[in-house]
């Protein structure tokens, strides 16, 4: 008798039901082909969750991600196509709620001190108060999904150092590198401890960060400037894309 194998690979890959949560990272901003429907989310047709949902074609696809998202936006207003049929949620939250984009905005606009102090300010903030957010948002969503695989995608460094860079101070470029790492180790260790699965991208971003000469993320963007500070087309589809699809 011969018992044949085949490799069917990860769960996901037949027919399981998929919803995209999430911020502004996970809606595309910046990664253009925006869905006109999705209003102010900003919700791009080039962002990791429609690169997932194009090459597995999951039974069915919710896309709740929005920009400017914080863990109790999640919460309240993106959960609803969840579902104990659903079999794969992705995640990416938490950056808003330390504020990174005022950070970046103090770095952008101030002096070296004032930029340290508010990613001082942010880092506190991403390990004393976000660990009880993320906490009550990955409950939800585990009820919501109790038989979800759960995967946590983070975030970037925005930085590529030691190389000389028009703009920022490398004073500028290190603190907010640093307030990237103190963020997904923060994440990582809380979707852990829900056993969810971490994403981190800092690898498959790593040589593509801005200043390297090969940048998968936008600098200052004049027009539109929410634009600004996120993943390309580029970077959804080579730094995000290949962390879901290798941990769903």
């Amino acid at each position: 008798m011969v018992i044949s194998l085949v490799l069917t690979g990860p769960a996901h890959a037949a027919g399981t039901a998929y919803v995209a949560l999430g911020d502004s990272y996970a809606a595309g901003n910046g990664a253009g082909n925006y869905d006109s429907a999705s209003g102010d989310c900003h919700r791009s047709f080039s962002a990791y969750p429609y690169l997932w949902k194009n090459a597995h074609s999951p039974s069915s696809f919710a896309d709740t991600a929005c920009s400017g998202a914080v863990t109790t936006d999640v919460t309240n207003s993106q959960l609803g196509p969840l579902s104990a049929s659903t079999g794969l949620v992705s995640v990416t939250i938490g950056g808003n709620d330390a504020g990174f984009s005022d950070v970046i905005t103090t770095c952008v606009t101030g002096s070296d001190t004032t930029c340290v102090n508010r990613v001082d300010q942010a880092e506190s903030y991403a390990q004393n108060t976000l660990p009880g957010r993320l906490d009550a948002t990955y409950n939800a969503i585990r009820a919501k999904a109790p038989n979800a695989k759960v995967v946590v995608l983070g975030y970037p460094r925005l930085y590529t150092l030691n190389v000389f860079c028009i703009g920022l101070s490398d004073t500028k470029h290190r603190k907010i590198d640093e307030a990237a790492d103190v963020l997904d180790n923060v994440i990582a260790t809380r979707a852990a401890a829900h056993g969810f699965t971490f994403g981190d991208v800092r690898n498959t971003f790593n040589g593509h960060e801005l200043c390297s000469g090969d940048d998968w993320l936008h600098s200052l963007v004049i027009s539109p400037t929410w634009e600004s500070y996120h993943p390309t087309a580029t970077g959804h589809a080579s730094g995000y894309y290949p962390v879901l699809n290798a941990n769903s």
